[in-house]
């Protein structure tokens, strides 16, 4: 998946804004509060996610996922977009901006 298909992604999303990271990178945010970043050269993108869900991806293929940083019930993963599968990618940005949406946006978006 693309740049423009991320963007894409979480445009659609209720209350999702961009912001320009520490470094320049896009980073997504909502009620500001982050779910995603983009590495500087648009080939990476790091994805809050359960740390369940974290570990089971990076085992099933790990040429796509990488784990990085955890805090609390949440685990982060770094995901390779080159090589990640455009559907698997959408659901995994919905899943991590539900995981930081408050419940009146995420309404909106099963509405």
């Amino acid at each position: 998946m693309d740049m423009a298909a991320v963007v894409k992604v979480m445009s659609e999303l209720p209350g999702a804004e961009e912001h320009e990271g520490w470094a320049g990178q896009p980073v997504f945010k909502v009620r500001s509060k982050s779910f995603a970043y983009l590495s500087e050269d648009q080939t990476r993108m790091h994805l809050k996610a359960l740390r369940e869900e974290q570990e089971a991806l990076v085992a099933e293929n790990p040429d796509v996922f990488t784990p990085s940083w955890s805090g609390g019930r949440f685990a982060w993963l770094e995901i390779n977009l080159p090589h990640a599968d455009p559907e698997e990618l959408q659901e995994l940005i919905t899943e991590a901006w539900r995981l930081t949406a408050p419940k009146y946006l995420i309404a909106q978006l099963t509405s």
